[in-house]
């Protein structure tokens, strides 16, 4: 996986302009281009029409830039992937993706040479899928598994409170099928647009879970992400401390060493060398 920062994804709707032209100016990690949720039936055509031209044009400087197409199982599939293929983005994100067989079909869509595939984990048979698509990723050039907590909530039936208690065993293994494959991991979205508190809370309980990110539904929750999701002074203090004594004369060779108390193996080491290229 390479090291690049995922702290805030954020979605913009593909039939709105001015989100478009605004995405270029915020802080945020990535950006996806949304052609599902956020765009009605009938703007679908023209909010495609509006994403090829936008990525085109550019201007999104070092944000990676995502579109999400419609699912497999719609009418505009074809033609979103038609259109994305050779067009420069960094990813195609796949909606309700669940089985790996839809995975290997948005593979063969987009062809060997197109761009690499982030799939939405959204479903309960995704969530039971999850071993196969990990073990699929390298293949079809899987390479971020982001969670779609609204959809998953609603097929699981379960009562979601500000905690997200019922959604937690699926977090955490959204999370481990990330890091099996080597690829990115990225938590759901806050709908709570004027609760900062629970959305801090949020950002708190997914780096825990492990997550390299967020996904947003506002510019007014990048900030918070960012903040989330990075490294503490205190966090590249202790990096910095690690990589330092590891190059030491002494302990340049050892396995594992003793720092501040505390027993520090190469496992460390190498923690602490991918948040400070980070």
């Amino acid at each position: 996986m390479t090291h690049r920062r995922r702290r805030s994804a954020l979605y913009m709707p593909a039939s709105n302009a001015r989100a478009i032209a605004k995405a270029r100016t915020l802080d945020c990690d990535v950006v996806i281009l949304d052609l599902e949720d956020a765009v009605a039936p009938e703007e679908k055509i023209a909010a495609r029409d509006r994403v090829v031209a936008a990525v085109r044009e550019g201007g999104f400087g070092a944000r990676e830039l995502v579109v999400r197409i419609n699912g497999l199982d719609t009418a505009w599939y074809a033609d979103d992937i038609a259109a994305v293929r050779g067009i420069g983005v960094d990813a195609v994100l796949v909606p309700k993706l669940s089985y790996p067989a839809e995975l290997a079909a948005v593979r063969g869509s987009l062809g060997d040479d197109g761009p690499p595939v982030w799939a939405m984990i959204e479903t309960c048979a995704a969530i039971l899928s999850l071993p196969a698509l990990s073990e699929a990723a390298s293949s079809a050039r899987l390479t971020a598994l982001v969670a779609g907590t609204n959809d998953l909530a609603k097929e699981m039936r379960c009562r979601l409170g500000a905690d997200r208690t019922p959604l937690i065993p699926a977090l955490a293994s959204i999370v481990m099928a990330a890091r099996a494959a080597g690829i990115v991991a990225l938590d759901g979205v806050c709908n709570a647009l004027d609760d900062q508190a629970r959305f801090e809370a949020e950002c708190a309980q997914g780096a825990m879970l492990g997550f390299d990110g967020k996904t947003l539904i506002h510019p007014s929750q990048i900030e918070a992400a960012n903040s989330g999701f990075g490294p503490s002074e205190d966090e590249l203090a202790w990096a910095r401390a690690i990589v330092a004594a590891f190059a030491m004369p002494d302990t340049a060779d050892k396995g594992a060493i003793r720092l501040d108390g505390q027993m520090v193996e190469r496992l460390h080491l190498a923690e602490a060398e991918a948040m400070l290229r980070l």
